[in-house]
């Protein structure tokens, strides 16, 4: 990351520049404090319908404790036999990346004194059921392709926005997981 000069260290993009950096060099110094480990709890209700929890994280060689949950339900749309009381899991993926690429953007344009002034984007994700339904063995269960796709005006000249863009993807944890082999396992709980 190239230094910004004192006087661009302030609240940039909703960021705290100082914090930021103070936070680099603080792991820089104790690279232990940067492992940081992520929960949800799941409880199925219905047909398509789950709802998660999402409370309690470990970070900084401690425990953090929301003072309530963030709950959010899950279901299928009506064509896929559910009620529709919540985005589907791969909308929520969808979602997830979007947050995600969109923060890395904002945090790391912070840090390089990039004032961003706005930013939406739009995403689409193609899949085709024949591999969830078990149908075709030759067809993925999951997204066969992802387009995100981001507007953004920022102070910088036009030419730059693509560099600025790319600081998402360079940098997002969301992206990286799915876009390279992660170890994931499911097995059954027995501490229950």
């Amino acid at each position: 990351m190239n230094n910004p000069t004192v006087m661009d260290k302030t609240m940039r993009n909703g960021v705290n520049v100082d914090e930021l950096f103070g936070t680099i060099e603080a792991v820089k110094s104790a690279p232990v404090i940067a492992k940081f480990k992520f929960s949800a709890d799941n409880q199925w209700i219905e047909g398509g319908h789950n709802r998660t929890s999402i409370k309690n994280f470990y970070g900084t060689q401690q425990d953090h404790e929301r003072k309530a949950p963030f709950v959010l339900d899950a279901d299928e749309p009506p064509i896929l036999l559910g009620k529709d009381l919540g985005p589907n899991p791969v909308e929520y993926l969808l979602t997830a990346l979007a947050a995600c690429v969109t923060s890395s953007i904002v945090y790391h344009a912070a840090a390089r004194g990039v004032t961003i002034r706005s930013m939406t984007s739009r995403l689409e994700g193609d899949i085709d059921l024949q591999g969830f339904l078990g149908i075709r063995e030759d067809v993925p269960r999951g997204y066969e392709a992802i387009r995100m796709y981001v507007n953004i005006d920022a102070d910088c000249p036009p030419e730059k926005l693509s560099e600025i863009v790319q600081l998402g993807p360079n940098f997002s944890p969301v992206f990286d997981t799915i876009t390279r082999p992660v170890p994931v396992t499911v097995e059954l709980d027995n501490k229950k």
